[in-house]
């Protein structure tokens, strides 16, 4: 079924279960990811540590925040999806497993749980996407790179979809929005991308079989540019509003099905970030390790988490034989051959003469 099957009403936000304001919301999650609903607030800087803690991943600092509760050792999700909406300060969405406000909005990647997923599950080629469509930014690692080459990237070229079989237009309420104004072809291009991800993952449905764990990270600034040309109070800035909550619930749903009810969904909404974000541009469809042995400047490696485990193998295996070297040493200098070898028996004056 279409990702737009779902028919919009006109219906006030303010009669739905919503988020109101910056928070961070849990669209989707299997019961062993167990998050208790409450009014914690998280900081944003902290949320990749939240993605990486419900990854069963460890994160450098310990996070105090008692909205996540641990969960079994041998057991992770199979995927993690963020989708990261700015631009709003009342998505109503229909239904959630938990909601927490988010103070100290900063920009914020997920970056370091990409590189830790990379470098513990290299061999099994994970699929890792970064895409924000607005700034036409696109990162895919491992097996993402077979499955979304065909993925419209470019603003130019998501607006040739859109024109295309299959199109949300043929199947969306637009209501006030426009087919022809630029904004509006914006919030319309990042739902097709929406509708696009979720059709190429019921295609290739075998990557939620594998045993590593798939990241998706979205950046929508569509309604943020509504409300920039026709203010939060237009019938524009509405309509997309409630088009956008319906999208990303079936989203969330259909996601968390293909992976076999065993997917965390988040989603961030924040009105505006606090500083700019700058960020290391990367190629398109980069494959290669992360870090860059054949750097011609000279650059140090980049941290493996794996380091301090290895450390402390080979530290105390080292230290083991060494005591052990010097237990057989030291009983060794201090054998009576005629005692504690059958080999220099004889030399035992006692012994009995037969």
């Amino acid at each position: 079924s279409s990702l737009m099957s779902t028919v919009l009403t006109d219906i006030p936000l303010a009669f739905l279960t919503g988020v109101h304001g910056d928070s961070f919301t849990i669209l989707q999650s299997p019961e062993f990811v167990s998050f208790q609903k409450g009014d914690w607030p998280v900081s944003g800087e902290k949320i990749p540590d939240l993605v990486a803690l419900t990854m069963g991943f460890s994160v450098q600092e310990d996070l105090t925040w008692p909205g996540l509760q641990a969960g079994p050792l041998f057991q992770r999700p199979r995927a993690n999806v963020l989708v990261v909406v700015r631009g709003t300060d009342a998505l109503a969405l229909p239904q959630s497993v938990a909601s927490y406000p988010l103070e100290n909005p900063v920009p914020f990647t997920l970056d370091s749980v990409a590189e830790t997923v990379h470098s513990l599950f290299a061999e099994d080629t994970p699929v890792v996407l970064q895409l924000a469509p607005s700034e036409e930014r696109l990162y895919m690692l491992g097996k993402a790179n077979a499955v979304f080459e065909d993925l419209p990237v470019t603003l130019q070229q998501i607006r040739a979809r859109l024109s295309q079989d299959g199109s949300v237009l043929a199947s969306l309420p637009l209501n006030s929005l426009s087919r022809n104004a630029e904004a509006d072809l914006l919030f319309l291009s990042e739902v097709q991308v929406l509708h696009d991800i979720t059709a190429l993952l019921q295609r290739h449905r075998h990557l939620a079989k594998d045993h590593s764990p798939d990241l998706y990270s979205l950046e929508l600034s569509g309604l943020e540019e509504l409300s920039k040309l026709y203010g939060k109070d237009s019938p524009q800035y509405h309509d997309a509003s409630a088009i956008l909550a319906s999208v990303l619930q079936k989203f969330g749903e259909d996601v968390y099905s293909l992976y076999g009810n065993s997917a965390v969904v988040e989603v961030v909404t924040v009105k505006s970030f606090q500083a700019p974000l700058t960020r290391k541009s990367r190629s398109i469809l980069e494959s290669k390790q992360i870090s860059n042995p054949g750097s011609p400047y000279n650059l140090a490696y980049k941290y493996n988490f794996q380091y301090a485990v290895v450390f402390n193998i080979v530290l105390w295996l080292m230290i083991a034989l060494a005591l052990a070297v010097i237990a057989v040493a030291y009983n060794l200098w201090n054998m009576d051959p005629g005692y504690d070898s059958i080999i220099y028996r004889m030399t035992n004056q006692k012994i009995r003469v037969d």
